[in-house]
């Protein structure tokens, strides 16, 4: 279960973020998490839940939004969004594609006091 240890990290920079804001504590945490990062947005839900007490981030809220694959067609330029995984170009159904987003997860936003 890596999202222990995604969790622990992110845990650690809204802390970093904390102080350097002069913030008392974390509010609001807000992540976004592609499809194809491997993170199950249900266990890092319950991993945030379980490290963030006693910690800076105690009361905050969590907010994950799941960002879909989007894809360019490197044969006719098309961007897509693509609705199952099926790694092909909706348009021209070409599979020489490039993922351009829905592989990583990103520490978005925070809301501090």
């Amino acid at each position: 279960m890596h999202e222990y240890s995604i969790v622990q990290s992110l845990l650690e920079s809204c802390e970093e973020h904390a102080k350097i804001n002069d913030a008392k504590k974390v509010t609001k945490v807000v992540v976004k998490i592609g499809v194809l990062s491997g993170v199950e947005p249900e266990l890092l839900q319950t991993a945030f839940d379980t490290f963030k007490e006693k910690t800076i981030c105690d009361d905050a809220q969590f907010i994950i939004n799941i960002q879909k694959v989007e894809i360019l067609c490197n044969k006719c330029k098309a961007k897509s969004t693509l609705q199952k995984h099926e790694f092909a170009c909706p348009k021209c159904q070409s599979t020489d594609i490039k993922v351009t987003d829905g592989e990583d997860m990103y520490l978005m936003s925070l809301e501090l006091e």
